[in-house]
C-alpha cells in the first residue's frame, strides 16, 4: 500500500500548466505514493497529456458526466490507498522536497492531521505566509483559510473516523468547510518554507468564482462565531487595532504607540522605529 495517495482533478487545464503539475510530482524526493487524476470533463479530456507519462503510480480515471469539484475531490478520497492524502490542484506546482517534509511532519506527530506549508505566487511573484502552530492556525481560520489546501497533507484516518467529507454546499469554498470540520478533531501545522508555486491566473478557481467563494466563507465566518466563540473572540482580537500619541508640552508628538491585533510598535516623533512586540495568545 502506498503511504500517500496524490488526489487530483482535473477540468480543461492548459496542457502546459498540466505537464509542469504532474511533471512536479513525479519528481519528488518522497517517492512511496499513488497518483490520482481524476479527468471531470469527459467532452474535452486530457488523456493524452496523462498517457504521455508511463509511470506506473499514475492512476488516470474519467468521469462519465461532469461532477463538478466537490463531488470529484469525495470521489478521489474513497478510492484512495495511501495513509496520507496529499491534496494538488491541477495547475500548481510542487517543490520537490514537498512530500518528504510533510510526510515527516505526520509521521512524527501523531496528533496532527492536516500539515501544508507556505507557498509562492507564480504571477504576484511573493510568498504568502501562514501561521505556523496548531493554535495560531485554529484562531486564524475563523476568518480566513489559514491552510493552503493545494499544499496540504491530511492523515485520512481522520476523515474516515469522523466521517467527514467536502461539503458541497460551500464550494468553491469546500477547503475553508473542511478546516472548519476538523477544528475539534484534529491538530494543524503550517511548514514555514514555501514547498508549493500557486498558480494565480486569471482563469484559476479563485479568479472565476471570486464573488461565489466570498459569499461562502462569509456564511462559514457566521457559523464560525456561533460555533467557536472564543476562538472567534481571540481572531478579532487579533484584528483589531489601537493608536494614541503622546505629546510633549501637549502640543508636539513625542511618542507614537500601535497596537494592531497582537502586534504593539512604537516611533519616536512618529517615524523613528523604537520597538515593536508580538504576544502570544493560547488557544
Amino acid at each position: 500500500m502506498p503511504k500517500i495517495s496524490v488526489l487530483m482533478p482535473v477540468y480543461k487545464t492548459k496542457e502546459e500548466f498540466l505537464h509542469q503539475t504532474i511533471e512536479a510530482v513525479l519528481n519528488q524526493t518522497y517517492t512511496d505514493f499513488e497518483f490520482l487524476i481524476l479527468d471531470d470533463c469527459p467532452e474535452d479530456d486530457r488523456e493524452a497529456v496523462v498517457k504521455s507519462y508511463t509511470d506506473k503510480r499514475i492512476k488516470y480515471m474519467k468521469n462519465e458526466q461532469n461532477l463538478g469539484i466537490t463531488p470529484s475531490r469525495n470521489k478521489l478520497i474513497d478510492m484512495a490507498k495511501g495513509e496520507y492524502l496529499a491534496v494538488l490542484d491541477h495547475d500548481d506546482v510542487c517543490r520537490p522536497a514537498r512530500f518528504e517534509k510533510e510526510v515527516a511532519v505526520l509521521d512524527s506527530h501523531p496528533e496532527i492531521g492536516v500539515v501544508s506549508c507556505c507557498v509562492h505566487k507564480m504571477v504576484a511573484n511573493k510568498d504568502i505566509k501562514m501561521p505556523e502552530t496548531s493554535a495560531d492556525i485554529k484562531i486564524s481560520l475563523m476568518m480566513r483559510c489559514a491552510v493552503n489546501h493545494s499544499a496540504a497533507m491530511i492523515r485520512k484516518s481522520v476523515l474516515e473516523k469522523n466521517n467527514i467529507r467536502y461539503d458541497a454546499h460551500y464550494s468553491p469554498a469546500e477547503d475553508m468547510k473542511l478546516w472548519q470540520s476538523l477544528i475539534d478533531l484534529t491538530e494543524f501545522y503550517n511548514i514555514t518554507e514555501v514547498l508549493l508555486d500557486y498558480r494565480d491566473w486569471e482563469n484559476n478557481t479563485t479568479s472565476r468564482q471570486h464573488d461565489k467563494m466570498e459569499k461562502a466563507a462569509l456564511e462559514l465566518w457566521a457559523e464560525n462565531e456561533i460555533r467557536y466563540p472564543e476562538l472567534w473572540r481571540k481572531c478579532a482580537l487579533t484584528k483589531a487595532e489601537y493608536r494614541y500619541t503622546i505629546r510633549l508640552f501637549n502640543c508636539i508628538p513625542f511618542l507614537d504607540i500601535r497596537t494592531k491585533g497582537r502586534r504593539t510598535s512604537a516611533k519616536l516623533f512618529g517615524f523613528i522605529p523604537l520597538y515593536s512586540i508580538k504576544k502570544s495568545i493560547k488557544a
